[in-house]
């Protein structure tokens, strides 16, 4: 028993690779991976006992208090490698292997990483993006932010999809943020109705569909619902209602907009307001062989049943 453990300590103790003049073993290894493990166990503590002290005092806001877990998190682990590998017998006095070992990495394909890693600093820091916060990105995703790590932050749309965007995507592109500052937003909800409809009457109809709507922001001055003439359309009055959004509807635009379209057509049923469709006239200048008066005549002649008489 004595000779498997001296064997296994040996074993242990032979080095695998050296870093400069330091030889690595399989135990150095190991305490590092001792000391990295320790080091993301603490972190995590500390988040935990953050996120306890930030619920005793509501007035902590929810986005300094997570960027403050998330810096603690790196600092720890960073720490923890520093630490570790000191235990191995590295000696950091002297940086140059670390910084020229690290720019032959970025040189060789870790331009994003690094990229990423230095847009998730500036997105915490900056507060311009927050948890919780709904965004419109110029690729197309829209939904809301629920993580923001140290490569990607995770956006989940309304459909429940997770979505990994890269951090640099927040940083370098167009970012729409529905909830910034304020939580209230005004939308527009086109519709249109026949030629000859009462204007008045379409005022009317779509400001009761606004009041059916649970979602419409109410008993705030300037900001209640109105009724937009918008244009001339080919074959409709084009208008709008503006209304404002409660906060809880504005993570919602899709159901929103299904929503008030739905109370509109009811409310333009309920007062006769007809919901109009493409038309067109279709004019006969000449239908084999006769003109003008002629011809109409004779289609005429057609839809009444009387057999038509051709040209003499």
């Amino acid at each position: 028993m004595m000779e498997f453990w001296a064997r296994l300590q040996d074993s242990l103790g032979t080095a695998l690779f050296t870093v400069g003049n330091t030889p690595v073993s399989t135990a150095g290894l190991f305490r590092v991976l001792l000391i990295l493990v320790a080091a993301w166990w603490l972190s995590k503590a500390l988040r935990h006992a953050l996120a306890r002290v930030a619920k005793r005092w509501p007035g902590m806001n929810p986005a300094s208090v997570y960027a403050l877990g998330r810096v603690i998190h790196y600092t720890l682990l960073v720490l923890g490698l520093l630490i570790g590998l000191s235990t191995i017998g590295i000696d950091f006095s002297n940086l140059a292997l670390l910084f020229g070992a690290l720019g032959v990495g970025i040189g060789f394909g870790l331009q994003n990483m690094v990229s990423n890693f230095v847009s998730g600093l500036i997105i915490l820091f900056e507060k311009s993006l927050k948890i919780g916060d709904f965004v419109e990105l110029e690729s197309g995703v829209v939904g809301e932010v629920r993580e923001i790590n140290i490569r990607s932050t995770r956006i989940t749309t309304n459909d429940n999809i997770d979505i990994l965007v890269p951090n640099s995507e927040f940083v370098n592109g167009r970012v729409v943020n529905w909830t910034l500052d304020e939580a209230y937003r005004r939308i527009h909800v086109p519709f249109g109705v026949a030629y000859g409809s009462d204007k008045e009457k379409v005022r009317k109809a779509a400001l009761e569909a606004s009041e059916r709507v649970p979602y419409t922001l109410r008993g705030v001055n300037g900001r209640e619902p109105q009724v937009w003439f918008v244009k001339f359309g080919d074959s409709s009055l084009d208008f709008e209602l503006v209304v404002w959004l409660i906060p809880e509807a504005v993570k919602r635009p899709s159901r929103v907009q299904a929503e008030y379209l739905w109370e509109i057509h009811s409310s333009l049923a309920a007062h006769d307001l007809e919901v109009p469709f493409p038309q067109r006239d279709v004019h006969f200048r000449s239908v084999f062989g006769l003109k003008d008066e002629l011809a109409r005549h004779w289609l005429d002649q057609s839809r009444a049943g009387t057999p038509p008489r051709g040209p003499a």
